[in-house]
């Protein structure tokens, strides 16, 4: 007879999972097998991405802090909400070129299908009123929110244009993921009020729990890729110090250098660690 395993028990099964977040480039990511199911899984991610979005706008109880900053530019740019998602994450990727990041698949897909996704929800689901309506539709939509950026995350496609925009300006500022993100959203949540973006509970609601809802699935929903081969001229390395006995500085550098990336793996692949905790969208 066959166990019946409850949801509880399933998420804590998916959280003591290992897969790790492997650093690729545009093409390796494409390369790194099981591409069907990912790009399934990127899809489906960013479409409820965008729905959460709409019903987060819906419930009237304050945005997310990047939805602050678009709210506040339609208010002076005549397009609609989901129209301009998209056009502000292009604006977006223009940022990426002095940081030297380049855009993957789901990099490009997520500036495209967030915002028409956005759109065809508010075009079909209708404000509420009264609380007895706005918390539930809020905090379904914040929930969902995490578990659609935990979906498309874990298609290892490539980041969203604001992930990037945070982690390249980590990369490059030497400053921790923690500060680049506050900074930034403080940034957008500023101005976009300046301009007419909603603020709320909802804003602060989205801000505690978007980061906990993406680190409990992240874990679950990553997909295993194949790490990508080493360049050729790291192989050629290896196989000299291979080859050369003797040197045995030469063979003891490759082992630290194989130590340290098995390790660099792993510790990508903690549901703990800055990169899965702060990768929103």
């Amino acid at each position: 007879m066959l166990e019946r395993v409850t949801p509880m028990q399933l998420l804590r099964h998916g959280t003591a999972r290992r897969v790790p977040l492997v650093p690729m480039t545009p093409l390796q990511q494409v390369r790194a097998g099981r591409l069907p199911r990912r790009l399934v899984q990127l899809v489906v991610g960013l479409v409820l991405f965008g729905a959460t979005m709409a019903l987060i706008l819906r419930a009237g109880l304050g945005l997310e802090p990047w939805g602050v900053l678009t709210y506040g530019l339609i208010q002076h740019v005549p397009v609609s909400y989901g129209a301009m998602v998209v056009i502000s994450s292009f604006v977006v990727l223009l940022l990426w070129i002095p940081l030297r990041q380049w855009p993957g698949l789901g990099t490009v897909a997520n500036a495209l299908v967030v915002g028409l996704a956005t759109d065809a929800t508010l075009a079909l689901v209708p404000p509420v009123e009264g609380l007895a309506r706005q918390v539930p539709l809020m905090l379904l939509g914040v929930v969902g929110n995490g578990v659609a950026g935990a979906l498309y995350i874990g298609s290892q496609l490539g980041p969203g244009p604001r992930d990037g925009l945070m982690t390249g300006l980590h990369r490059r500022t030497g400053r921790s993921v923690r500060l680049v993100r506050t900074a930034l959203e403080v940034t957008v949540v500023a101005v976009g009020w300046l301009l007419g973006g909603v603020l709320g509970v909802g804003t602060v609601v989205y801000a505690l729990l978007v980061g906990p809802v993406v680190q409990a699935f992240l874990p679950l929903l990553t997909v295993p890729v194949d790490p990508p081969a080493p360049r050729q001229s790291e192989s050629s390395s290896l196989r000299a110090s291979g080859s050369c006995r003797q040197d045995h500085t030469a063979a003891a550098s490759a082992e630290v250098s194989s130590t340290n990336d098995t390790a660099s793996a792993q510790r990508s692949a903690d549901p703990g660690s800055d990169t899965r905790e702060t990768a929103t969208w």
